[in-house]
């Protein structure tokens, strides 16, 4: 087998079968399947695969991950699949029919571990007058992504994993994604890819970015407000703190810098400097706003939830790291007796 496509997906069965479609037409130049790993949709999301596998071009599987979130479906597919590249990717895409190829060709010619290329969008409604016609930080929010014409190493810039092949020794070499970080029902957070390859790039292994693979994401008119935008980044300060107390990654910058939580400076968990820039963001939303700039005014008030997040997540591992400092404090002073009896 030389391609497995993985999707993760949850209570999206009308989009899902519309993707599976999409896949159904694709040409590669070597055997493939398709992996759809449900987790615990309640709609008809297997009655949907079912129904596709009966006329689907190669096997497509179904399986079921009760683990909830992103991270743990993923990697259930990933463990089922026999290919040997490995393709993520959502319910809610459309693909070319060289898309597959335009994968392999790359990890060959490019010599890294994995790739990723450009998602662009079908608009399922009108692009509001504050969102960017171009790549920038808010076509993160609605999972778009375009790095220009020309191949580049990843590094600052991650791709995303609606559009991603692996070699399956980058798992090797790298594991596989954090099961307590990613999208979970209820919540958004995210940074799991982001995690991955920053371990994947410490673990030697190199990721390029592909112009030329390239696929569609549906953007739905829901995504579409101000109201899911701000959430969005307030999820992704909450996932950034996450990671700066696990593994000391900027939270700003999780690629440029690796510090000590324990050790750095901070005002209420955060570091200092954050303060001084929710404050510039502050004045630059009141700015824009009056001079009616209304795409630089977003950003600013995007960053503000951003930071609002990131308090509450960091005040919130204060507390933990406190009770359980006091508790081993407790521990140290008034010590269990002993269980066991002199006779």
């Amino acid at each position: 087998m030389k391609y497995s496509v993985v999707i993760a997906t949850y209570n999206r069965a009308a989009d899902l079968r519309a993707t599976l479609a999409s896949l159904a037409n694709l040409q590669a130049d070597g055997p493939w399947e398709v992996i759809v790993v449900d987790n615990n949709s309640t709609d008809d999301t297997r009655a949907a695969v079912e129904d596709a596998a009966r006329t689907f071009p190669v096997e497509l599987h179904y399986h079921f991950e009760s683990h909830q979130g992103r991270s743990p479906a993923l990697n259930r597919g990933i463990a089922a699949a026999r290919g040997e590249i490995i393709v993520t990717t959502d319910d809610d895409v459309r693909v070319t029919p060289g898309w597959l190829n335009a994968a392999a060709r790359a990890l060959n010619a490019l010599g890294g571990g994995y790739v990723g290329g450009p998602v662009l969008p079908i608009w399922r409604g009108r692009r509001p007058s504050w969102l960017s016609n171009r790549s920038g930080r808010h076509w993160a929010v609605i999972a778009l992504l375009d790095y220009g014409p020309n191949p580049r190493e990843f590094g600052a810039r991650v791709p995303l994993g609606v559009n991603m092949a692996f070699r399956r020794s980058a798992f090797d070499s790298a594991g596989l994604f954090d099961p307590d970080i990613g999208r979970k029902a209820g919540t958004l957070l995210g940074q799991e890819v982001r995690e991955w390859c920053i371990r994947a790039r410490k673990a030697g292994v190199r990721g390029f970015y592909v112009p030329d693979m390239v696929v569609e994401h549906v953007i739905h008119a829901d995504r579409l407000t101000k109201a899911y935008f701000r959430r969005w980044f307030y999820w992704r300060g909450v996932s950034r703190a996450i990671l700066y107390q696990r593994a000391g990654l900027d939270m700003e910058s999780p690629e440029e810098s690796l510090v000590d939580p324990a050790k750095a400076r901070q005002v209420l968990g955060v570091p200092p400097y954050m303060f001084g820039r929710a404050l510039r963001s502050l004045a630059g939303w009141l700015f824009d706003t009056v001079r009616q700039r209304h795409i630089e005014a977003f950003e600013h008030q995007t960053w503000l939830c951003f930071f609002i997040g990131v308090v509450r997540q960091r005040l919130k591992d204060v507390r933990l790291r406190s009770v359980s400092h006091g508790k081993l404090q407790k521990n140290a002073l008034h010590p269990a007796p002993s269980r066991n009896r002199v006779s």
